[in-house]
Protein backbone atom coordinates (compact mmCIF):
# COMPACT_ATOMS: atom_id res chain seq x y z
CA UNK A 1 0.00 0.00 0.00
CA UNK A 2 2.74 2.41 0.86
CA UNK A 3 4.67 1.75 -2.22
CA UNK A 4 0.99 2.83 -4.25
CA UNK A 5 0.59 6.31 -2.30
CA UNK A 6 4.39 6.73 -3.09
CA UNK A 7 3.92 6.44 -6.37
CA UNK A 8 0.98 8.57 -6.58
CA UNK A 9 2.77 11.28 -5.12
CA UNK A 10 5.61 11.19 -7.63
CA UNK A 11 2.99 11.51 -10.71
CA UNK A 12 1.19 14.07 -8.37
CA UNK A 13 4.78 15.85 -8.39
CA UNK A 14 5.49 15.55 -11.98
CA UNK A 15 2.41 16.20 -12.99
CA UNK A 16 2.40 19.30 -10.74
CA UNK A 17 4.67 21.75 -12.89
CA UNK A 18 2.70 21.39 -16.63
CA UNK A 19 -0.34 21.55 -14.82
CA UNK A 20 0.48 25.00 -12.64
CA UNK A 21 1.85 26.50 -16.21
CA UNK A 22 -0.93 25.37 -17.88
CA UNK A 23 -3.50 27.16 -15.22
CA UNK A 24 -2.30 30.31 -15.38
CA UNK A 25 -1.62 30.42 -19.10
CA UNK A 26 -4.92 29.01 -19.77
CA UNK A 27 -6.49 31.56 -17.48
CA UNK A 28 -4.22 34.56 -19.35
CA UNK A 29 -5.84 33.03 -22.67
CA UNK A 30 -9.39 33.64 -21.30
CA UNK A 31 -8.72 37.38 -19.80
CA UNK A 32 -7.64 37.87 -23.34
CA UNK A 33 -10.52 36.49 -25.07
CA UNK A 34 -12.81 38.78 -22.54
CA UNK A 35 -11.01 41.36 -23.50
CA UNK A 36 -11.86 40.83 -27.28
CA UNK A 37 -15.47 39.55 -27.06
CA UNK A 38 -16.38 42.10 -24.50
CA UNK A 39 -20.33 42.97 -25.31
CA UNK A 40 -20.83 39.84 -27.47
CA UNK A 41 -22.74 37.34 -24.85
CA UNK A 42 -20.48 34.54 -25.77
CA UNK A 43 -19.94 32.71 -22.60
CA UNK A 44 -16.45 32.32 -21.07
CA UNK A 45 -14.68 29.64 -18.93
CA UNK A 46 -14.85 30.20 -15.53
CA UNK A 47 -11.90 28.77 -13.29
CA UNK A 48 -13.32 25.28 -12.51
CA UNK A 49 -13.19 24.38 -16.14
CA UNK A 50 -9.73 26.20 -16.75
CA UNK A 51 -8.68 24.41 -13.95
CA UNK A 52 -10.06 20.77 -15.59
CA UNK A 53 -8.55 22.18 -18.99
CA UNK A 54 -4.81 22.33 -17.14
CA UNK A 55 -4.99 18.93 -15.42
CA UNK A 56 -5.51 17.34 -18.68
CA UNK A 57 -3.41 19.57 -20.39
CA UNK A 58 -0.96 18.54 -17.51
CA UNK A 59 -0.98 15.01 -17.47
CA UNK A 60 -1.27 14.42 -21.25
CA UNK A 61 1.87 16.72 -21.40
CA UNK A 62 3.50 13.91 -19.29
CA UNK A 63 1.86 11.05 -21.00
CA UNK A 64 3.25 12.63 -24.32
CA UNK A 65 6.79 13.19 -23.41
CA UNK A 66 7.20 9.23 -22.88
CA UNK A 67 6.18 8.98 -26.89
CA UNK A 68 9.32 8.03 -28.19
CA UNK A 69 8.21 10.56 -31.45
CA UNK A 70 7.82 13.89 -29.09
CA UNK A 71 11.38 13.57 -27.66
CA UNK A 72 13.09 12.66 -31.07
CA UNK A 73 16.11 15.29 -30.72
CA UNK A 74 17.50 14.56 -27.34
CA UNK A 75 20.84 14.69 -28.53
CA UNK A 76 21.04 17.38 -30.73
CA UNK A 77 20.87 21.39 -30.08
CA UNK A 78 17.62 22.07 -27.46
CA UNK A 79 16.29 24.49 -30.38
CA UNK A 80 15.51 21.12 -32.40
CA UNK A 81 13.43 19.37 -29.55
CA UNK A 82 11.98 22.85 -28.73
CA UNK A 83 10.41 23.27 -31.90
CA UNK A 84 9.59 20.11 -32.77
CA UNK A 85 7.62 19.67 -29.05
CA UNK A 86 6.36 23.30 -29.95
CA UNK A 87 5.23 22.17 -33.50
CA UNK A 88 3.44 19.02 -31.76
CA UNK A 89 1.66 20.69 -29.19
CA UNK A 90 0.65 23.30 -31.06
CA UNK A 91 -1.15 21.43 -33.41
CA UNK A 92 -3.05 19.76 -30.69
CA UNK A 93 -3.85 23.24 -29.36
CA UNK A 94 -5.63 24.30 -32.49
CA UNK A 95 -7.60 20.81 -33.06
CA UNK A 96 -8.56 21.29 -29.23
CA UNK A 97 -9.08 24.94 -29.92
CA UNK A 98 -11.44 24.49 -33.38
CA UNK A 99 -13.17 21.53 -31.34
CA UNK A 100 -13.88 23.95 -28.41
CA UNK A 101 -15.51 26.32 -30.71
CA UNK A 102 -17.22 23.40 -32.99
CA UNK A 103 -18.75 22.22 -29.34
CA UNK A 104 -20.60 25.87 -28.80
CA UNK A 105 -22.16 25.56 -32.38
CA UNK A 106 -23.06 22.00 -32.23
CA UNK A 107 -25.34 22.75 -29.24
CA UNK A 108 -27.71 24.77 -31.31
CA UNK A 109 -26.90 22.95 -35.09
CA UNK A 110 -29.18 20.26 -35.87
CA UNK A 111 -26.15 18.33 -36.74
CA UNK A 112 -22.20 18.28 -36.30
CA UNK A 113 -21.75 19.16 -39.92
CA UNK A 114 -24.46 22.01 -40.22
CA UNK A 115 -22.25 22.99 -37.15
CA UNK A 116 -19.37 22.98 -38.88
CA UNK A 117 -20.46 25.20 -41.63
CA UNK A 118 -21.82 27.65 -39.24
CA UNK A 119 -18.76 28.10 -37.31
CA UNK A 120 -16.87 28.27 -40.70
CA UNK A 121 -19.27 31.27 -42.37
CA UNK A 122 -19.83 32.99 -38.53
CA UNK A 123 -16.18 32.05 -37.46
CA UNK A 124 -13.62 35.90 -36.25
CA UNK A 125 -10.94 34.19 -37.96
CA UNK A 126 -8.09 37.41 -37.28
CA UNK A 127 -9.44 36.50 -32.79
CA UNK A 128 -9.19 33.03 -33.53
CA UNK A 129 -5.75 33.82 -35.12
CA UNK A 130 -4.76 35.89 -32.12
CA UNK A 131 -5.49 33.40 -29.30
CA UNK A 132 -3.92 30.62 -31.65
CA UNK A 133 -0.80 32.70 -31.62
CA UNK A 134 -0.67 33.23 -27.86
CA UNK A 135 -1.32 29.67 -27.43
CA UNK A 136 1.53 28.89 -29.48
CA UNK A 137 3.85 31.42 -28.12
CA UNK A 138 3.11 30.06 -24.16
CA UNK A 139 3.77 26.39 -25.43
CA UNK A 140 6.97 27.66 -26.83
CA UNK A 141 7.79 28.78 -22.99
CA UNK A 142 6.90 25.75 -21.78
CA UNK A 143 8.79 23.65 -24.42
CA UNK A 144 11.93 26.16 -23.52
CA UNK A 145 11.75 25.60 -19.94
CA UNK A 146 10.88 21.80 -19.98
CA UNK A 147 14.18 20.60 -22.47
CA UNK A 148 16.20 23.68 -19.77
CA UNK A 149 15.07 21.22 -17.02
CA UNK A 150 15.34 18.15 -19.02
CA UNK A 151 19.27 19.30 -19.65
CA UNK A 152 20.13 21.03 -16.72
CA UNK A 153 18.11 19.57 -14.15
CA UNK A 154 14.96 20.55 -12.22
CA UNK A 155 16.71 21.26 -8.74
CA UNK A 156 19.08 23.23 -10.40
CA UNK A 157 17.07 25.27 -12.49
CA UNK A 158 14.47 25.44 -9.59
CA UNK A 159 17.69 27.13 -7.92
CA UNK A 160 18.35 30.00 -10.58
CA UNK A 161 15.66 30.51 -11.03
CA UNK A 162 14.38 30.32 -7.20
CA UNK A 163 17.63 30.42 -5.09
CA UNK A 164 17.60 27.46 -2.81
CA UNK A 165 15.52 26.53 0.06
CA UNK A 166 15.66 26.92 2.88
CA UNK A 167 17.03 24.00 5.47
CA UNK A 168 14.15 21.10 5.98
CA UNK A 169 11.83 22.28 2.92
CA UNK A 170 12.65 19.77 0.14
CA UNK A 171 15.19 17.38 -0.95
CA UNK A 172 18.50 19.11 -2.15
CA UNK A 173 19.60 16.68 -4.63
CA UNK A 174 21.86 18.41 -6.46
CA UNK A 175 23.53 20.48 -4.08
CA UNK A 176 27.42 20.57 -5.49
Amino acid sequence: MNTVLLKIKHEFIKALPPTLFFFVILHIVAAIRALMIKGTGVPLPVTASVLIASLVLGKSVLVADMLPFINRFPEKPLIWNVTWKTLMYALVALCVHYLERLYEYWKEAPSLMDANSMLWTSMNWPRFWAVQILLITLIFMYCVISELARVIGHDRLRKMFLGPLPPGLGSDRSAE
